[in-house]
């Protein structure tokens, strides 16, 4: 069966059918030669979205939809310019700046790409700045939005594992800003040897101004994580809160959401929400083909026997997933290999929050990471360049982002930190 299911797969994914049918046709293949009712083919899928954390992944991404239409996103952008514009290549820090308060809202990478990137990228070129080194810092800065809660990603992997999300999305504060840092230090560089512009000076009156224009979209991040942190709703719920804000915002207070906007808001929201759960309940049924095969448990020995230490164990898997993140969809790897390596961990004496946030981590920046990097494609579309422009402009800042990959997953604190401090960890 393991050769069958793998022939199927490889033959699939070869001939370039959709990744959500590679997994479902393969499921389907393995069903029907070991005799079982195909029955089980739909009930697998549903039993694979029928969960209350999931619901939080069409409330987010409504809520981003609704940020992006409603205003949010530009008074983000010109409160960060007024903080950081004074330093040399002063746009793309904001650029980054940016990204690191909207991942505080939109929980994706690709909405950050695409909401930032529609204004920043213009800006830049106005301003002088390349246009791939332009399209590179967005498609990177972009990773954060899926680190710094709350986290679409996120609420998937801790569905898949049974690992609390709360307990997740409190891993991402330290990481994200040092995230943030890193792609600043290479900005800075960059700019500096490039002599890229920057504004006049620090204006503290330009910064209260913006504050004060702002103030309704900073909020929507202290609302949202101030709530899941301090145990007033649930990720789920906070979802929910966050459509109901980006709402009432949009629409009352910066009045940039009209009445006739919402069924394409409600349409988008609807694509984005039906491919994700898609490819969900179509990776719920290859797990039972994998889980029916004793699959995890044959490659939890060739690990263990391969090896007992856990820095190895933990360099093995981060160059795996750095390679399937490049070929592959991220909801759908964690879904397809978290189930596998997570016990794999805690039998080695890793923390499940630690090795969680590290694989939401290193998959993440297989977003922007070619051939299939969503952030580079998004990127692209926007500035009309090739792929493999923008993808050599974003090696520097990928390896940045590596970087902080390796420093999360050997200093565990870095992570662990806030969880235990809030009480996720006893």
């Amino acid at each position: 069966m393991t050769v069958l299911m793998t022939g199927v797969f490889l033959l699939c994914f070869i001939i370039g059918i959709p990744l959500a049918l590679v997994l479902g046709m393969t499921g389907m293949a393995v069903i029907f030669a070991m005799g079982v009712p195909m029955q089980l083919v739909a009930q697998r899928m549903f039993a694979g979205i029928d969960s209350f954390p999931l619901m939080a992944v069409p409330f987010f991404i409504l809520a981003g939809d609704l940020m992006n239409r409603g205003g949010t996103t530009a008074r983000i952008i010109a409160f960060a310019d007024s903080l950081v514009g004074h330093i040399r290549g002063g746009l793309a820090h904001a650029n980054i700046l940016a990204s690191m308060i909207f991942a505080g809202i939109s929980g994706s990478a690709v909405a950050d790409t695409s909401a930032i990137g529609s204004i920043m990228i213009p800006s830049m070129e106005k301003n002088g700045y390349d246009v791939d080194f332009s399209a590179a810092v967005t498609a990177t800065s972009s990773v954060i939005g899926p680190i710094i809660p709350p986290s679409i990603i996120m609420v998937i992997y801790g569905v898949s594992v049974n690992v609390s999300v709360g307990g997740l999305f409190a891993a991402g504060f330290i990481p994200g800003i040092l995230m943030g840092i890193a792609l600043m230090i290479v900005v800075y560089r960059v700019s500096k040897k490039r002599n890229y512009p920057k504004s006049e000076g620090f204006s503290s009156k330009r910064v209260a101004h913006e504050f004060r224009s702002s103030i309704w979209a900073l909020m929507a991040p202290i609302i949202i994580l101030g709530g899941i942190l301090g145990g007033v709703f649930t990720p789920t719920e906070a979802a929910a809160v966050a459509v109901i804000y980006a709402f009432f915002v949009g629409k009352f207070v910066f009045r940039e959401i009209t009445w006739r906007d919402l069924p394409h808001i409600l349409f988008q929201s609807g694509i984005t929400t039906g491919a994700v759960l898609l490819i969900i309940s179509m990776a719920n049924v290859f797990a039972w083909v994998i889980a029916a095969n004793q699959i995890p448990v044959k490659l939890s020995s060739m690990f263990l026997s391969a090896t007992s230490n856990p820095y190895v164990f933990l360099l093995i898997v981060n160059i795996l997933l750095l390679i399937v993140g490049m070929f592959m969809e991220t909801g759908a790897a964690i879904i397809l290999l978290a189930p596998i390596l997570a016990p794999i961990a805690v039998k080695l004496g890793i923390h499940p929050l630690h090795f969680g946030f590290m694989m939401v981590l290193n998959l993440a920046i297989g977003m922007a990471t070619p051939p299939v990097g969503v952030c580079l494609f998004v990127s692209c579309g926007i500035t009309g360049l090739s792929l493999e422009r923008v993808s050599a402009a974003s090696m520097r800042f990928v390896a940045a982002l590596l970087g902080v990959l390796l420093l999360v997953t050997y200093v565990a604190p870095i992570s662990l930190f806030l969880p235990r401090m809030l009480g996720f960890i006893r």
